[in-house]
């Protein structure tokens, strides 16, 4: 059971890089709050997706989830929420200053 935790809580669940660089780059073009949730579950979606494309070509990943994808979609969501949410902030503000 912890390992399963800690399988969550690391790169496949909440540090995926993945689910991070599609969350900034969506939250970055955000131009009102609602988005971020589209972000946050786009960023969760497609991480997830792009993961069992490389898997499925045979690339070999750095971390190897041994839970799967419905136990890994809520952390990458909350992932997402948090990254698109700073992401806007800081597009907003250089749109701003434009």
């Amino acid at each position: 059971m912890t390992d399963d935790i800690s399988v969550i809580l690391l790169w496949p669940g909440l540090l995926n890089p993945f689910a991070i660089l599609i969350a900034a780059y969506m939250g970055y073009y955000a131009n009102q709050r609602g988005k971020i949730f589209i972000a946050g579950f786009a960023a969760a979606a497609l991480s997830l997706f792009l993961e069992g494309l490389i898997k499925l070509v045979g690339i070999p990943m750095p971390w190897n989830p041994e839970v799967g994808p419905l136990a890994l979609f809520p952390f990458r969501f909350a992932t997402g929420l948090i990254v698109s949410a700073i992401a806007m902030k800081i597009g907003a503000s250089r749109r701003r200053a434009k």
